[in-house]
């Protein structure tokens, strides 16, 4: 079974792989590594990685602990896709075929960020409050409408799901939310028990913006 984990580690030479040394010999497999944020003298790394039949996940969380000054923040399932699939192959997927690109954008998304779900929303209108979904990626919730009292999307920005406008089960999956502009649009996208850093947030809002350019020949 696949697992991702979210490391905090020292931001010094050898961190990262005295954390694979202590995972190996717990006999996990590292599938594969990102490093998310960087800042004075520590840095923030996913790992996805798989573990054999009978192995249990605490095993993970204690043989990463065990290397000085490392702390696992958190550990979930994963059941995603491990490949290369990076911004420049989403925008040009985007590109090949406008009229699938939003539904291919919210796809896209939870691939990138490593996500449960994502939903391209359209403003509400002037004299509303409900926001319509036009996209959803495969796992999205099957909903038309959102309440969307947070709106404009602007700034970019994690968004609270037990706050009375979101639906009773996200909060209860400890889903955390994160919404970008996307032109006139947004982009939310939801994530069970991972919560957003400001890094993801900018990185996010960067690749909307650029997305927004291209899905504008197919609004139109």
């Amino acid at each position: 079974m696949s697992h991702l984990i979210r490391v905090v580690l020292p931001d010094r030479p050898g961190a990262l792989g005295a954390v694979a040394s202590a995972l190996g010999h717990a006999g996990a497999d590292i599938l594969s590594v990102d490093i998310v944020e960087r800042s004075a003298g520590q840095a923030i790394d996913d790992l996805v990685v798989e573990l054999p039949a009978g192995k249990l996940a605490d095993s993970l969380v204690s043989a990463a602990s065990s290397v000085e000054g490392v702390r696992v923040e958190s550990i979930r399932p994963y059941a995603g896709v491990i490949d290369p699939f990076r911004e420049l192959q989403l925008l040009e997927k985007l590109a090949v075929a406008p009229e699938e690109a939003p539904r291919v954008l919210a796809d896209g998304f939870c691939r990138l960020f490593r996500a449960g779900w994502a939903l391209v929303l359209q403003a509400p209108e002037l004299d509303g409050d409900r926001a319509t979904v036009v996209a959803r990626s495969a796992a999205a919730p099957e909903i038309e409408t959102l309440v969307a009292p947070w709106w404009p999307p602007t700034p970019p920005r994690p968004l609270s799901a037990d706050e009375g406008w979101a639906p009773v089960d996200w909060g209860q999956l400890g889903t955390e939310l994160a919404v970008a502009p996307l032109g006139p649009n947004a982009i939310l996208v939801g994530r069970p028990g991972l919560r957003w850093l400001a890094s993801e947030i900018i990185r996010m809002s960067h690749l909307a913006s650029i997305a927004a350019t291209v899905l504008e020949p197919a609004a139109s």
